[in-house]
């Protein structure tokens, strides 16, 4: 196997022991971005040698003896909205072209302190909102990869690199993920710190993770996690235990609930079809669930909040150079101008009310399970996709993970996301590694019918 397929906790395993080099790990990903990345454009940003000198410090260190992190020498890539102080950061915008940030966001400074490589800067839509940017689905071309995360995705998802960072203000994780086939694990809101980052919502943005394996994902978060006093929605709590958590075995078999959510009028065919088999599948393990009527205008409230706070955040820009911006963001500026303060208010306030309506499906099941996006991703390169199966689960600001568990007979993924209770994280990523390993002993390259569009790939590793 190719260096550059490792994922991140084989990676960093083999540097520790001596198995492999970061400049051997590193050099191989970036020789595969030269093979690949001109079909699907995932970097905005890419400086070979610095990479490659990163790499060198890194394994000097290991062979001096010298303490190094459990990301040691393993290369990242930062979506273009997170501040790094030896590479440029222009959010996807033609009036931040050039920008070049003095220090490092939070979480690319835990990156480094836990050893690895920051290999470049993947592609961000504009904003990290819906015009897209340059990159294109790994799986083909003529499909969108998702957004805003875009690069991210496609970076992992291509073997580019084996994990990125993201940002999710509405369905900027998951539904990237879920269209290129990656996992994707947007965290409890305010687990991951997100000073340095670019600001669009201070009550949606979250930082969010890619990788090619549910352990891998772990990982990553696990080194993100934790309090930051720049990031006033965090908190000084010990950091979650991730990568021995979702590793280890339930104490009980998971029960799973089948929530088609305020989004099911959005499903495609393929997609309803294929989670009827799913359901199927998992027999007594899953119920499906009525959540309400109550979170039935959740995702408009989802959306008060986000152009009310995104106007407010990009008014200079919007102010100083609005012909600049691309249309469908001044559109979304302008209406989140005129929303009244009582309305923005009501919006803000709804998510406790639904997070505690949602306890008693948490008492009863280990997680949700709902699509990820109405389907495999669309085609054509105008837009990213309909994220309306995330928009409620970032308002609430709980946890959630998609599986790269589905194809469609196009080949294209089908993502399976994974909800859990707000700040159960680690728990719901082992009960994301159960489904996958279980699925796996189950069904293996079975196929589904012809008529149901999809079937289920169960990979159990990358």
């Amino acid at each position: 196997m190719s260096l550059n397929a490792l994922g991140l906790t084989e990676a960093a395993a083999g540097i520790r022991d001596g198995r492999l080099s970061s400049v051997e790990l590193v050099g191989d990903c970036l020789k595969r971005i030269d093979e690949v990345d001109r079909d699907i454009d995932a970097w905005a940003f890419l400086d070979r040698d610095h990479a490659m000198l990163q790499a060198a410090a890194a394994d000097d260190r290991r062979k001096q003896g010298k303490a190094i992190g459990p990301l040691h020498g393993v290369p990242v890539g930062i979506k273009d909205i997170f501040d790094t102080g030896d590479m440029p950061t222009e959010f996807g915008s033609k009036l931040w072209a050039g920008r070049t940030p003095r220090r490092d966001a939070a979480a690319v400074a835990r990156l480094r302190a836990a050893g690895a490589v920051i290999l470049g800067k993947t592609v961000t839509t504009e904003y990290a909102y819906f015009n897209p940017g340059k990159t294109r689905n790994p799986h083909n071309p003529d499909h969108t990869p998702g957004g805003s995360s875009s690069g991210s995705a496609a970076a992992v998802a291509a073997l580019m690199v084996p994990g990125a960072i993201g940002s999710q203000t509405n369905g900027s994780v998951i539904r990237p993920a879920a269209f290129c086939g990656v996992v994707g694990f947007k965290p409890t809101h305010g687990l991951i710190p997100r000073s340095g980052a670019l600001l669009l919502s201070r009550a949606l943005d979250h930082v969010g993770v890619f990788a090619r394996s549910v352990d891998d994902a772990a990982l990553l978060a696990e080194m993100l996690a934790g309090f930051d006093e720049q990031d006033p929605d965090t908190q000084p709590l010990a950091r979650p235990p991730f990568v021995e958590v979702a590793a280890s075995e339930p104490p009980l078999p998971p029960r799973f609930a089948f929530v088609r959510s305020p989004a099911w009028t959005h499903a495609e065919k393929v997609t309803m079809k294929a989670f009827a088999e799913l359901v199927e599948t998992l027999g007594e393990h899953v119920s499906e669930v009525a959540i309400g009527q109550g979170f039935d205008r959740a995702i408009d409230m989802h959306r008060t909040v986000m152009e009310v706070e995104m106007a407010h955040n990009l008014h200079r820009d919007f102010e100083q150079g609005g012909e600049s911006l691309s249309q469908v963001l001044r559109a979304l500026i302008e209406r989140g101008r005129k929303v009244l303060a009582v309305d923005y208010t009501r919006a803000l306030a709804g998510g406790a009310t639904l997070n505690a309506a949602l306890d008693g499906v948490f008492d009863e099941y280990d997680a949700i399970l709902t699509p990820a996006a109405p389907g495999p991703a669309p085609r054509g390169l105008d837009s990213t996709g309909n994220p309306a199966f995330c928009s409620l689960w970032t308002y609430l600001g709980t946890p959630a993970v998609t599986l790269p568990l589905l194809q469609s007979e196009s080949g294209l993924p089908v993502g399976v996301q994974l909800v859990g209770r707000r700040g159960n994280d680690a728990r719901l990523l082992r009960t994301a590694n159960w489904l996958v390993k279980t699925l796996g002993k189950r069904g293996r390259g079975r196929a589904a019918p012809a008529k149901t569009g999809a079937r289920a790939k169960t990979r159990s590793g990358r």
